[in-house]
């Protein structure tokens, strides 16, 4: 099978999923899309995972999670009752990690080794997990959200992960965990305003038919606009994968699994793009 980048895509995070049985009546569509979106990518069989959390938040230069395994207790800070401490044990890729950080710091971007034996996964790096891989199998690394990193800076490590993943024969996938939309306000059933949803709606439909010159171009003002999750960084890494994608096949095509849905003000949607 072919090495390098096979898919990129994007997930929804949000806490009240965190416990299969708490799940709110309409979030559930939601958490069966991630549940049929895992079985898809294992399909695909990938040797790994490349999360890019939106909740990993880091300052000013990159990091990456080089554990030989991800092992440890996931609480949400911001939301300990909706996750009150999930365990995890999963394995990591410290062989890419060091690989990643040395291409990286190659190519002018600090690129550092999260190796601290304290450390635990936040749980935006944990939650779509719970679903794409509920064996805990799959070997996934995780990247963060860096503060000081513009969005075209982002894009630049979703290209530097692809070119990671076919300079050491691995195939891999990149995944943004993050919304869309992400205007927050209180109460959990509320959605987006109606301009918000139209945007999200567009930016679904352009990663469904592989329109990733059209993102490219409007990412800067829909991220603004649309008040997307992490001013666009997440997002920006898994576009920056797709363009190496589409520079390697002829046409890309991207799949929604699940409905787009609500949280808090937010809107969530689950996409796999894969070559057409």
């Amino acid at each position: 099978m072919n090495s390098g980048l096979i898919a990129t895509g994007l997930v929804s995070h949000v806490p009240s999923l965190g416990y299969k049985d708490r799940i709110p009546e309409y979030q559930r569509e939601l958490a069966q899309g991630i549940t049929e979106m895992g079985d898809k990518i294992r399909d695909l069989k990938p040797d790994l995972l490349v999360l890019h959390s939106a909740h990993w938040v880091c300052t000013f230069d990159w990091y990456v999670t080089a554990h030989d395994r991800h092992k440890g207790v996931c609480v949400a800070d911001e939301a300990p009752d909706l996750i009150g401490g999930i365990p995890y044990d999963r394995p990591g890729d410290p062989e890419f990690a060091r690989a990643l950080s040395k291409i990286a710091n190659e190519k002018g971007i600090t690129l550092k080794l999260n190796e601290s034996p304290n450390y635990h996964l936040d749980y935006a790096s944990l939650v779509p997990m719970l679903y794409l891989d509920p064996e805990q199998e799959i070997p996934y690394i995780t990247l963060p959200s860096v503060l000081c990193a513009r969005l075209d800076e982002c894009m630049r490590i979703g290209q530097i992960v692809a070119e990671t993943a076919s300079r050491i024969n691995k195939r891999i996938i990149y995944i943004a965990s993050c919304a869309l939309s992400h205007k927050l306000k209180r109460g959990r059933e509320n959605w987006p305003t109606e301009e918000r949803m139209k945007m999200d709606n567009k930016i679904i439909n352009l990663f469904c038919n592989g329109e990733v010159s059209q993102i490219e171009e409007w990412l800067p003002e829909y991220s603004k606009k649309a008040v997307a999750e992490m001013e666009g960084r997440p997002l920006s890494g898994m576009v920056g994968a797709m363009k190496y994608l589409s520079q390697q096949h002829s046409r890309l095509s991207g799949k929604k699994y699940g409905p787009y849905t609500q949280s808090s003000g937010t809107g969530n949607a689950n996409l796999l793009i894969t070559p057409a």
